[in-house]
């Protein structure tokens, strides 16, 4: 063989990626698939319409809908379904870097892949496992919502605040000073230090609050029956009025007075109502026709009561210490009947009359003789009653005499002091003494036929004239 013949010689490619690894070796005369194009060995007569293709394929990043059956990790593929550059990681075709702007999320998506949705007009991430939102919060159609940085100018210079939006509409300021925005701001002709509501929108907090420093009181309409208006609270720095019952839930209770004179208690359910000031009253007054009157008083100098007008006692009055009536008018009473010793015991009881020395007088009931007695300087006799008396004085001494139903009474003697007078008048009632009996019988004069003469006797003298 002549030496020129060399250079006709046969000899196989060996294809290398650019790590230096084989990936095959081709032959003479013939052509590889082994990867997404393909490789011409030496003397292929074929080659210039598959390499031509092999550039298109490049161009177009194998554009289909369907991968590249062999691809090598690095390699690009524009998946048409999905409009999406993908790059194979060696085990699969995952989304080149960039954002899919659609309105459904993309499928097959990789850690950190940007996904536009274009309908609500947010950008999301995904982070492996899911798409993230990254903002905005609010979607197209929502308008802008939520916090957002804005800077306001004032007389102070600009200020940094944070705006909270609903619906594009501005409703509260957040801001660590206050100012007066030198522009108007709608809703907020002054910015507070810390969170500022809108005032043409009648914004309120509701929810629960742990403190406040401040309530306004200017409105007393409930908006429900849980949410009270301010000016339904009871103020303690003025003088206040509530239409409902006032409840003090503890047994400290109320106290009332610039120095706390007045005090309501409980203890074990027993209710004490205390004047502390030292001897001083605690009075009860009411409106008697326009004047002021106190018909009931406390005297804190000497713990006594005092009670002015007239009393009604419904019930019992019991009364353990001594009554005393300083009044000179009479006592008066609607019973009929006043009683004492109602203790129950066996026991003397009546009426005392004080006098100017210590022997009062008395009328009682004695009960170890069960007779009424009465008397005075502690020398006591029984009060005669009609059925104590008798009209038979000699079976009955020592007994109060009455007369029977005909006028009778009977003694064993009787003797009569100086009554009455001398028997000169038939018309007269009084009774006569022994003595004038003897005088009226030595009246009795002579006896004699004939009528006496005027020298006879004297005026009163009885005498008898018989027959002759």
């Amino acid at each position: 063989m002549w030496p020129e013949d060399n250079k006709y010689k046969q000899m196989a490619y060996t294809i290398n990626k650019t790590d230096g690894t084989a990936i095959t070796t081709i032959t003479d005369g013939t052509v590889d698939n082994t990867t997404s194009v393909q490789l011409f060995g030496k003397s292929f007569s074929g080659f210039g319409e598959g390499l031509n293709e092999n550039l298109v394929k490049l161009l177009e990043n194998s554009a289909s809908t369907s991968a590249p059956s062999a691809p090598l990790k690095g390699e690009l593929w524009f998946d048409t379904s999905t409009a999406q550059l993908k790059v194979y990681d060696g085990t699969s075709f995952k989304p080149s870097a960039g954002a899919k702007s659609q309105n459904s999320a993309p499928t097959t998506p990789s850690a950190g892949d940007l996904w536009h949705d274009s309908g609500n007009d947010q950008l999301y991430v995904h982070t492996g496992s899911a798409f993230q939102l990254v903002g905005p919060v609010f979607t197209a159609g929502q308008t802008l919502s939520g916090w957002k940085i804005e800077t306001l100018a004032s007389a102070g210079g600009n200020k940094v605040v944070s705006s909270m939006f609903a619906g594009n509409t501005r409703v509260a300021i957040l801001s660590k000073e206050d100012f007066t925005p030198s522009v108007t701001q709608t809703g907020f002709a002054a910015v507070k230090a810390g969170f500022t509501l809108n005032s043409t929108l009648g914004a309120v907090f509701d929810g629960t609050s742990t403190q406040a420093n401040q309530i306004l009181v200017s409105g007393t309409s409930n908006t429900s029956s849980t949410v009270i208006a301010g000016g339904n609270f009871l103020r303690s720095d003025v003088a206040d009025t509530t239409t409902g019952a006032l409840t003090v839930d503890t047994d400290s209770g109320i106290i009332i007075g610039g120095s706390q004179e007045l005090t309501v208690t409980v203890a074990s359910n027993n209710v004490t109502i205390a004047q502390t000031s030292e001897d001083k009253d605690m009075k009860f007054t009411v409106n008697d026709g326009g004047t002021t009157k106190t018909p009931l008083q406390l005297t804190g100098a000497d713990g006594g009561v005092d009670i002015t007008g007239d009393l009604t006692i419904v019930g019992n009055l019991n009364v353990s210490g001594a009554y005393n009536y300083t009044s000179s008018n009479i006592v008066e009473y609607t019973d009929t009947f006043l009683k004492v010793n109602t203790g129950g015991s066996e026991a003397d009881a009546g009426l005392i009359v004080e006098t100017g020395d210590t022997d009062d007088a008395r009328i009682f009931y004695d009960v170890s003789a069960n007779v009424w007695s009465a008397g005075h300087g502690q020398s006591y006799s029984q009060v005669i009653r009609l059925a104590d008396a008798v009209v038979d004085g000699n079976s009955a001494k020592e007994k109060v005499l009455k007369t029977t139903a005909a006028g009778l009474v009977t003694v064993t003697n009787v003797s009569l002091a100086a009554v009455g007078s001398a028997i000169t008048s038939t018309s007269s009632v009084s009774v006569p003494t022994t003595g004038q009996v003897v005088t009226f019988v030595n009246r009795f004069k002579q006896v004699a036929t004939t009528d006496p003469s005027d020298s006879d006797g004297v005026d009163g003298d009885f005498y008898f004239v018989r027959e002759a």
